[in-house]
Protein backbone atom coordinates (compact mmCIF):
# COMPACT_ATOMS: atom_id res chain seq x y z
CA UNK A 1 0.00 0.00 0.00
CA UNK A 2 1.02 3.58 -1.25
CA UNK A 3 0.88 5.74 2.24
CA UNK A 4 1.48 9.38 1.96
CA UNK A 5 1.58 11.65 5.19
CA UNK A 6 0.94 14.77 6.90
CA UNK A 7 2.35 16.69 10.14
CA UNK A 8 -0.24 18.03 12.43
CA UNK A 9 -1.04 20.41 13.89
CA UNK A 10 -0.52 22.95 11.48
CA UNK A 11 0.69 26.72 12.83
CA UNK A 12 -2.04 28.84 13.15
CA UNK A 13 -4.45 26.57 13.20
CA UNK A 14 -6.15 26.16 16.69
CA UNK A 15 -6.14 22.57 17.12
CA UNK A 16 -9.96 22.04 17.37
CA UNK A 17 -10.20 23.89 14.02
CA UNK A 18 -8.70 20.86 12.14
CA UNK A 19 -11.72 18.25 12.29
CA UNK A 20 -13.03 19.62 9.39
CA UNK A 21 -9.72 18.75 7.71
CA UNK A 22 -8.93 15.85 8.86
CA UNK A 23 -11.89 14.16 7.52
CA UNK A 24 -11.37 15.56 4.11
CA UNK A 25 -7.45 13.63 4.07
CA UNK A 26 -8.47 10.80 2.85
CA UNK A 27 -10.24 11.86 0.24
CA UNK A 28 -7.33 13.21 -1.41
CA UNK A 29 -5.41 10.30 -0.84
CA UNK A 30 -4.15 10.93 2.81
CA UNK A 31 -3.48 7.64 4.80
CA UNK A 32 -1.48 9.25 7.58
CA UNK A 33 -1.28 11.88 9.96
CA UNK A 34 1.92 12.58 12.43
CA UNK A 35 2.34 14.88 14.96
CA UNK A 36 6.05 16.46 16.72
CA UNK A 37 6.78 17.41 19.71
CA UNK A 38 8.79 20.52 20.65
CA UNK A 39 7.68 23.54 22.05
CA UNK A 40 3.50 23.67 20.60
CA UNK A 41 1.24 20.42 21.39
CA UNK A 42 2.37 17.54 22.33
CA UNK A 43 2.34 14.24 20.43
CA UNK A 44 -0.77 12.32 21.84
CA UNK A 45 -3.54 14.72 22.32
CA UNK A 46 -4.11 15.85 18.49
CA UNK A 47 -4.10 12.16 17.33
CA UNK A 48 -6.02 11.06 19.75
CA UNK A 49 -8.48 13.92 18.68
CA UNK A 50 -7.85 12.83 15.37
CA UNK A 51 -9.16 8.99 16.18
CA UNK A 52 -12.73 10.54 16.90
CA UNK A 53 -13.04 12.43 13.24
CA UNK A 54 -11.99 10.28 11.06
CA UNK A 55 -12.00 6.30 11.50
CA UNK A 56 -9.56 5.39 8.77
CA UNK A 57 -6.39 7.16 8.98
CA UNK A 58 -2.88 5.69 10.71
CA UNK A 59 -1.81 8.02 13.16
CA UNK A 60 1.72 8.01 14.27
CA UNK A 61 4.23 10.13 16.55
CA UNK A 62 7.50 11.69 15.55
CA UNK A 63 8.80 12.25 17.69
CA UNK A 64 8.06 11.24 21.46
CA UNK A 65 11.07 12.17 23.18
CA UNK A 66 12.82 9.11 25.59
CA UNK A 67 13.92 12.00 28.10
CA UNK A 68 10.95 13.90 29.02
CA UNK A 69 8.70 11.27 29.81
CA UNK A 70 9.75 7.93 31.54
CA UNK A 71 9.12 4.50 29.49
CA UNK A 72 6.46 3.36 32.09
CA UNK A 73 4.24 6.58 30.92
CA UNK A 74 5.02 6.20 27.79
CA UNK A 75 3.99 3.00 27.12
CA UNK A 76 0.86 3.85 29.16
CA UNK A 77 -0.06 6.80 26.29
CA UNK A 78 1.02 4.09 23.94
CA UNK A 79 -1.53 1.65 25.36
CA UNK A 80 -4.52 4.39 25.78
CA UNK A 81 -3.91 5.54 21.75
CA UNK A 82 -3.46 1.73 20.58
CA UNK A 83 -7.50 1.47 22.21
CA UNK A 84 -8.28 4.51 21.31
CA UNK A 85 -7.84 3.66 17.52
CA UNK A 86 -6.67 -0.20 17.25
CA UNK A 87 -4.71 -0.86 14.94
CA UNK A 88 -4.28 2.51 13.67
CA UNK A 89 -1.61 3.97 16.22
CA UNK A 90 2.47 3.73 16.04
CA UNK A 91 4.84 4.87 18.36
CA UNK A 92 7.51 6.98 17.40
CA UNK A 93 10.36 7.31 20.03
CA UNK A 94 13.51 9.50 19.79
CA UNK A 95 16.33 11.02 21.60
CA UNK A 96 15.26 14.67 20.66
CA UNK A 97 17.85 17.29 21.39
CA UNK A 98 19.81 19.05 24.31
CA UNK A 99 17.67 22.13 24.09
CA UNK A 100 14.67 20.66 24.11
CA UNK A 101 15.33 17.82 27.11
CA UNK A 102 18.23 19.89 29.00
CA UNK A 103 17.24 23.34 28.20
CA UNK A 104 13.79 23.33 28.28
CA UNK A 105 12.99 20.29 30.61
CA UNK A 106 16.11 20.62 33.05
CA UNK A 107 16.91 16.83 32.24
CA UNK A 108 20.52 15.73 31.70
CA UNK A 109 21.16 15.05 27.88
CA UNK A 110 23.55 12.01 28.67
CA UNK A 111 24.54 8.80 26.54
CA UNK A 112 21.26 9.26 24.01
CA UNK A 113 22.05 6.49 22.30
CA UNK A 114 21.95 3.79 25.25
CA UNK A 115 18.69 5.96 27.12
CA UNK A 116 17.03 5.25 23.71
CA UNK A 117 17.86 1.92 23.40
CA UNK A 118 16.44 1.30 27.10
CA UNK A 119 13.46 2.86 26.25
CA UNK A 120 12.74 1.08 23.35
CA UNK A 121 13.33 -1.81 24.82
CA UNK A 122 11.30 -1.33 27.81
CA UNK A 123 8.44 0.07 26.03
CA UNK A 124 8.20 -2.80 23.71
CA UNK A 125 8.43 -5.59 26.53
CA UNK A 126 5.07 -3.51 28.15
CA UNK A 127 3.27 -3.35 25.11
CA UNK A 128 3.90 -6.76 24.36
CA UNK A 129 2.07 -7.33 28.06
CA UNK A 130 5.33 -8.43 29.47
CA UNK A 131 6.51 -7.68 33.15
CA UNK A 132 9.26 -5.27 33.04
CA UNK A 133 11.79 -5.70 35.70
CA UNK A 134 15.70 -5.50 35.46
CA UNK A 135 18.26 -3.20 35.40
CA UNK A 136 19.44 -1.94 31.93
CA UNK A 137 22.31 0.51 30.93
CA UNK A 138 20.89 3.72 32.35
CA UNK A 139 18.27 3.18 34.36
CA UNK A 140 16.50 -0.15 36.91
CA UNK A 141 12.76 -1.10 36.36
CA UNK A 142 11.18 -2.68 39.30
CA UNK A 143 8.27 -4.80 38.24
CA UNK A 144 6.51 -2.60 35.79
CA UNK A 145 3.35 -4.07 33.77
CA UNK A 146 0.51 -2.24 32.41
CA UNK A 147 -2.62 -2.96 33.68
CA UNK A 148 -4.17 -3.53 30.38
CA UNK A 149 -1.66 -4.37 27.61
CA UNK A 150 -3.09 -3.34 24.04
CA UNK A 151 -4.60 -6.97 22.37
CA UNK A 152 -2.61 -5.59 18.96
CA UNK A 153 0.57 -4.00 20.02
CA UNK A 154 1.16 -0.77 18.16
CA UNK A 155 4.43 -0.40 16.29
CA UNK A 156 7.49 1.42 17.78
CA UNK A 157 9.24 3.25 15.52
CA UNK A 158 12.62 5.09 15.97
CA UNK A 159 14.21 8.19 15.36
CA UNK A 160 17.43 8.02 13.56
CA UNK A 161 20.01 10.36 12.18
CA UNK A 162 22.91 7.84 11.60
CA UNK A 163 24.59 4.58 11.23
CA UNK A 164 24.39 3.17 14.80
CA UNK A 165 20.85 4.17 15.73
CA UNK A 166 19.80 3.85 12.05
CA UNK A 167 21.24 0.25 12.34
CA UNK A 168 19.71 0.12 16.05
CA UNK A 169 15.84 1.00 14.30
CA UNK A 170 16.50 -1.47 11.32
CA UNK A 171 17.63 -4.16 14.40
CA UNK A 172 15.23 -3.87 16.89
CA UNK A 173 12.54 -1.16 16.12
CA UNK A 174 9.53 -1.39 13.93
CA UNK A 175 10.81 0.80 11.34
CA UNK A 176 13.20 3.96 11.47
CA UNK A 177 12.08 8.02 11.06
CA UNK A 178 13.81 10.25 9.11
CA UNK A 179 14.12 13.75 9.12
CA UNK A 180 16.01 16.83 7.31
CA UNK A 181 17.03 14.84 4.33
CA UNK A 182 17.08 14.87 0.42
CA UNK A 183 15.26 12.24 -1.45
CA UNK A 184 18.78 11.51 -2.46
CA UNK A 185 20.25 10.99 0.56
CA UNK A 186 17.67 8.32 1.19
CA UNK A 187 19.87 5.14 -0.18
CA UNK A 188 22.68 6.33 2.27
CA UNK A 189 19.97 6.18 5.22
CA UNK A 190 18.46 2.55 4.06
CA UNK A 191 21.72 0.65 3.52
CA UNK A 192 22.32 1.72 7.11
CA UNK A 193 19.55 0.76 8.82
CA UNK A 194 20.47 -2.73 7.04
CA UNK A 195 17.11 -4.71 6.91
CA UNK A 196 13.73 -4.34 4.84
CA UNK A 197 11.81 -2.32 7.44
CA UNK A 198 9.43 0.68 7.39
CA UNK A 199 10.91 3.92 6.99
CA UNK A 200 9.01 6.98 7.47
CA UNK A 201 10.64 10.88 6.20
CA UNK A 202 9.32 13.94 7.63
CA UNK A 203 9.89 15.97 4.61
CA UNK A 204 9.60 20.07 5.01
CA UNK A 205 7.45 22.00 2.11
CA UNK A 206 6.58 25.43 1.68
CA UNK A 207 4.66 25.35 -1.46
CA UNK A 208 4.70 28.67 -3.37
CA UNK A 209 6.53 30.01 -6.57
CA UNK A 210 7.67 32.65 -4.54
CA UNK A 211 11.12 30.99 -4.27
CA UNK A 212 12.51 34.14 -2.81
CA UNK A 213 10.12 33.71 0.46
CA UNK A 214 10.50 29.65 0.78
CA UNK A 215 14.42 30.30 0.61
CA UNK A 216 14.66 33.03 3.34
CA UNK A 217 12.42 30.75 5.64
CA UNK A 218 14.38 27.51 4.88
CA UNK A 219 17.42 29.16 5.70
CA UNK A 220 16.23 30.46 8.74
CA UNK A 221 14.92 27.00 9.89
CA UNK A 222 17.48 25.30 8.53
CA UNK A 223 20.11 27.20 10.49
CA UNK A 224 17.95 26.54 13.92
CA UNK A 225 18.11 23.00 12.96
CA UNK A 226 21.53 21.97 11.35
CA UNK A 227 23.26 23.55 14.35
CA UNK A 228 21.88 21.08 16.91
CA UNK A 229 25.19 18.96 17.09
CA UNK A 230 23.07 15.48 16.29
CA UNK A 231 21.52 16.65 12.85
CA UNK A 232 25.09 18.60 12.06
CA UNK A 233 26.59 15.20 12.34
CA UNK A 234 23.97 13.44 10.22
CA UNK A 235 24.66 16.30 7.44
CA UNK A 236 28.15 15.32 7.88
CA UNK A 237 27.97 12.17 7.65
CA UNK A 238 25.35 12.29 4.20
CA UNK A 239 28.62 14.56 2.92
CA UNK A 240 27.67 18.18 3.37
CA UNK A 241 29.82 19.24 5.93
CA UNK A 242 32.12 21.25 3.60
CA UNK A 243 29.19 22.84 2.01
CA UNK A 244 27.58 23.91 5.64
CA UNK A 245 30.76 24.88 7.38
CA UNK A 246 30.19 28.95 6.71
CA UNK A 247 26.70 28.30 8.28
CA UNK A 248 28.02 26.49 11.00
CA UNK A 249 31.01 28.97 11.78
CA UNK A 250 28.82 32.12 11.79
CA UNK A 251 26.14 30.25 14.30
CA UNK A 252 29.37 29.80 16.78
CA UNK A 253 30.22 33.44 16.24
CA UNK A 254 26.55 34.32 17.51
CA UNK A 255 25.69 35.65 14.07
CA UNK A 256 22.62 33.86 13.43
CA UNK A 257 21.79 36.09 10.28
CA UNK A 258 25.17 35.88 8.76
CA UNK A 259 24.56 31.64 9.59
CA UNK A 260 21.47 32.26 7.62
CA UNK A 261 22.80 33.61 4.81
CA UNK A 262 26.20 31.23 4.40
CA UNK A 263 23.62 27.99 3.58
CA UNK A 264 23.92 27.47 -0.24
CA UNK A 265 20.70 27.67 -2.47
CA UNK A 266 21.25 24.39 -3.47
CA UNK A 267 21.23 22.88 0.22
CA UNK A 268 18.06 24.81 0.96
CA UNK A 269 16.20 23.64 -2.33
CA UNK A 270 17.06 19.80 -1.38
CA UNK A 271 15.59 20.56 2.16
CA UNK A 272 12.79 22.49 1.66
CA UNK A 273 10.55 22.13 -0.81
CA UNK A 274 9.09 24.94 -2.78
CA UNK A 275 7.06 25.66 -6.01
CA UNK A 276 3.76 24.23 -6.80
CA UNK A 277 1.58 22.31 -4.77
CA UNK A 278 2.02 20.24 -7.86
CA UNK A 279 5.66 20.41 -8.30
CA UNK A 280 6.00 20.09 -4.47
CA UNK A 281 4.24 16.78 -4.56
CA UNK A 282 6.31 15.34 -6.97
CA UNK A 283 9.04 16.12 -5.45
CA UNK A 284 7.55 14.14 -2.06
CA UNK A 285 7.33 11.59 -4.82
CA UNK A 286 10.23 10.99 -5.20
CA UNK A 287 11.49 10.22 -1.97
CA UNK A 288 8.91 7.38 -2.12
CA UNK A 289 10.70 6.28 -5.49
CA UNK A 290 14.02 6.33 -3.46
CA UNK A 291 12.67 3.92 -1.12
CA UNK A 292 10.44 5.40 1.66
CA UNK A 293 7.69 3.90 2.45
CA UNK A 294 5.61 6.69 4.23
CA UNK A 295 6.68 10.42 3.45
CA UNK A 296 5.15 12.80 5.86
CA UNK A 297 4.85 16.21 5.15
CA UNK A 298 5.54 19.25 7.61
CA UNK A 299 3.47 22.31 5.61
CA UNK A 300 5.67 25.61 6.38
CA UNK A 301 4.26 28.51 6.61
CA UNK A 302 3.68 30.19 2.81
CA UNK A 303 1.78 33.25 1.60
CA UNK A 304 -0.40 31.30 -0.18
CA UNK A 305 -4.16 31.93 1.54
CA UNK A 306 -5.74 28.68 1.10
CA UNK A 307 -4.32 26.24 3.21
CA UNK A 308 -7.04 23.60 2.78
CA UNK A 309 -6.87 23.93 -1.27
CA UNK A 310 -2.42 23.37 -0.80
CA UNK A 311 -3.15 20.57 1.32
CA UNK A 312 -5.57 18.81 -1.19
CA UNK A 313 -3.31 19.75 -4.19
CA UNK A 314 -0.27 17.92 -2.40
CA UNK A 315 -2.03 14.51 -1.68
CA UNK A 316 -1.50 12.29 -4.54
CA UNK A 317 -5.14 12.22 -5.35
CA UNK A 318 -5.82 15.96 -4.77
CA UNK A 319 -6.66 17.46 -8.16
CA UNK A 320 -8.81 14.19 -9.64
CA UNK A 321 -11.03 14.79 -6.37
CA UNK A 322 -11.38 18.52 -7.37
CA UNK A 323 -12.52 17.29 -10.84
CA UNK A 324 -14.82 14.42 -9.51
Amino acid sequence: MSRWGLTVPLGGMGLLDHAALVRQLPGWGYTDIWSSETSGADAFVPLALASTWEPTLRLGTAIVPVYTRGPALIAMSAATMAAAAPGRFVLGLGASSPVIVKDWNGLDFTEPYRRTRDVLRIVKQALAGERVDGRFDTMTISRFALEQAPAEPPPVMLAALRPQMLRLAGREADGAILNWLAAYDVGQCLEAIGTSTETVARVFACPTEDADYARTLGRRLIATYLSVPAYAAFHDWLGRGDALRPMHEAWAAGDRRGAAAAIPGSVVDDLVLHGSPESVRNKVQAYTDAGVTTPVIALLPTPEPDIADIIRRLGPVGSQALSS
